[in-house]
């Protein structure tokens, strides 16, 4: 009515007035214009979001160049206030600000990365408090008194905080193709490299995300240790090993953040590094139940170890092979990656984990073992079902967290980790698949290497010096494993008869799933628990399940 108004008021006038409303009115148009056009603007761009993120199921690799010029940019928190404020990544242990209504707010249920981190932090320094007190009492600690500390701070932390989200994701899952990688790395030299390598072999490294749990010996309480070196032979040939002091060790996140060419990723907040004393560095099933907890959203998940070399386009590769799975999106890859030095790409044939054994050692406490057996002898159009996966590699969706989280009550194990999850994945509806080809290379490392190990580091923490301590608390650990894959000797009035019934507490949550049975498993894998024998299954060996 104004604009009407105006326009009648300029036709009968003869005045000079007549400029001034020419100019008013026009004036107004152009506004009137400019917004339309910015409301378009705004509907267009949102449409256009909604197309980039809705949920697609064709394979998006069909029909395009693998190459990083045409990757999608994922700002980290454009969109997804999970992601604000950014997690730190340098220094070690920068205190993160309002932690306490950070995690407040994630045991509301209205979750951060940061709040998670903060959470986590929270736990460790808990567990460093109790570790400190044990290492100086006397008489000295017992591996019971040391399991129940440990079992109680995780109950009242972790598994507390697991029931907030039990049933579903943290946080929704985005439907962009981006991949979160699972990193626990132990006194890691090769971190940077390995880091480096993931970013700049990648098709699209604007949608990789790394968790990494970092268990460094910082050189802050104590002097770091070397690992058991072999220095010369004896007379008879037998080695001569010493440990030495060292100087603390490097810090990969570090090396990798301050690198001009990658400090981008650290910045926008695709790196993520929980910093871990070694103190209480107790196994890797452990730091990979941190390490699952960095995650924040991305469409894929890859667990892997920290000492790996990548094909050139590798993350859009394996997206396109899990998506030929034929029980995708409830699929896994996972293979042992060939050794440093050995053929990485499309023109090689991966690696088939067809076969286990119980071991017979002490040590191990006759638990199940997986093992390689056989490769593709030629390549099929679409990856063949295995029985097993390996803790070491592996790439699924996302959802795999919801259907499979990872188990906070399993210090100290450093066998066990792999049955479990293929027997926890395979009964929740999972298919385990052998990649097609070699995608990745991984630093197998003998002892003879001198490298330290998490046991070594768990005798001095409790004036225990040598792997033995380790030892005692693994044996009372792993009978929660045990339990879970039905050993006669770990069932729970046994476990309970022997005074360790809480290490098999709330496993219900962390257990077999609901899909297929633990019976059909046992038949499907070629197990026999109480014989303590496993058949090579032939089904594996000529790929014959899609």
């Amino acid at each position: 009515p104004k604009l009407a108004t105006m326009g009648k008021r300029k036709t009968s006038t003869g005045n000079n007035n007549d400029l001034s409303f020419t100019l008013e009115f026009r004036v107004l148009f152009c506004l009137l214009l400019f917004a339309l056009a910015l409301e378009f603007s705004l509907l267009f761009y949102h449409e256009v979001d909604d197309i980039g993120t809705a949920p697609s199921t064709q394979n998006r690799f069909d029909a395009m160049e693998l190459s990083p010029q045409q990757a999608i940019p994922v700002e980290s928190n454009k969109g997804n206030p999970h992601l604000d404020p950014l997690p730190p990544y340098l220094p070690p242990f920068a205190p993160i600000p309002n932690d306490d209504a950070l995690i407040s707010d994630v045991l509301a249920g209205k979750p951060t990365v940061t709040g998670i981190m903060a959470l986590l932090n929270r736990f460790l320094e808990e567990f460093h408090a109790v570790n400190i007190a044990f290492k100086n009492k006397k008489p000295l600690v017992t591996e019971k008194e040391v399991v129940d500390a440990f079992l109680d701070l995780a109950k009242k932390h972790l598994v507390e905080f697991d029931a907030v989200y039990r049933g579903g994701p943290i946080f929704d899952v985005r439907e962009d193709d981006s991949i979160f990688m699972s990193l626990a790395a132990y006194r890691e030299h090769l971190l940077a490299a390995t880091l480096r390598q993931a970013f700049s072999h990648a098709a699209n490294p604007d949608r990789i995300f790394i968790g990494a749990v970092v268990q460094n010996c910082f050189g802050i309480e104590s002097t770091c240790r070397t690992g058991v070196q072999v220095v010369g032979n004896d007379s008879n040939g037998r080695p001569i090993t010493k440990v030495s002091d060292a100087p603390p060790d490097v810090n990969g996140i570090d090396e990798f953040c301050n690198d001009q060419d990658y400090s981008k990723y650290c910045e926008s907040g695709q790196v993520r590094a929980l910093y871990v004393n070694e103190t209480e560095s107790v196994g890797p099933a452990a730091a990979r139940y941190l390490a699952s907890k960095l995650w924040g959203g991305e469409t894929y998940f890859v667990q892997s170890d920290s000492h790996l070399e990548f094909a050139q386009n590798w993350d859009a590769l394996y997206t396109k092979e899990v998506q030929l799975a034929k029980n995708y999106p409830k699929a896994i890859l996972s293979a042992y990656p060939p050794g440093f030095g050995g053929t990485k790409g499309e023109d090689t044939h991966g690696a088939k984990l067809c076969a286990c054994e119980f071991s017979k050692t002490d040590v191990e406490h006759h638990i199940i073992r997986i093992n390689s057996a056989g490769n593709y002898d030629k390549i099929p159009p679409n990856p063949k079902q295995t029985p097993f996966m390996a803790a070491g590699f592996f790439f699924a969706r996302a959802e795999f967290l919801v259907d499979v989280p990872f188990d906070p009550l399993l210090p100290w194990c450093f066998m066990g980790e792999e049955i479990a999850l293929s027997m926890r994945s395979w009964t929740s509806g999972w298919r385990i698949y052998a990649p097609r080809h070699n995608l990745i290379a991984h630093q197998y490392r003998p002892g003879r290497m001198g490298l330290p190990k998490f046991w070594e580091t768990v005798g001095r923490t409790y004036n225990r010096p040598g792997p033995g301590f380790n030892t005692k608390l693994q044996r009372i650990l792993i009978k929660r494993i045990k339990h879970l894959v039905g050993y006669p000797s770990a069932s729970k009035e046994q476990v309970d008869s022997e005074g360790d019934g809480a290490v098999l507490d709330d496993i219900e949550y962390y257990g077999l799933g609901n899909e297929e049975t633990y019976t059909a498993y046992l038949e499907y894998a070629g197990i026999d628990v109480e014989k303590e024998s496993c058949k090579l299954q032939q089904w594996c060996m000529q790929g014959l399940y899609d």
